[in-house]
């Protein structure tokens, strides 16, 4: 699929092509639409590369869930008992 964007609307926005789609790669990754990698590969970047971009935006690249949060309190638990 291609995706055509006019030229005055990127000039507008002060983006060149690239950080269009770089811009766009963050902003499907930040909706939760596109894991890391995909999005990386649709901006062109490698994984730290991207992982730069989203820095440089605010956009947490690891949002644990309760479930996560829940199974790292019971490790932790379990290490008190064990020590």
């Amino acid at each position: 699929m291609v995706l055509n964007l006019r030229d005055d609307i990127l000039k507008q926005a002060g983006l060149t092509e690239r950080e269009a789609v770089i811009e766009f790669a963050c902003r499907l990754f930040d909706a939760g639409k596109l894991d890391l990698w995909p999005a990386a590969q649709l901006a062109g970047l490698s994984r730290v590369e991207m992982e730069g971009e989203l820095r440089k935006r605010s956009i947490p690249i690891y949002r644990p869930t309760v479930e996560d949060l829940e199974r790292d309190m019971a490790n932790i638990n379990s290490f008190r008992k064990s020590a």
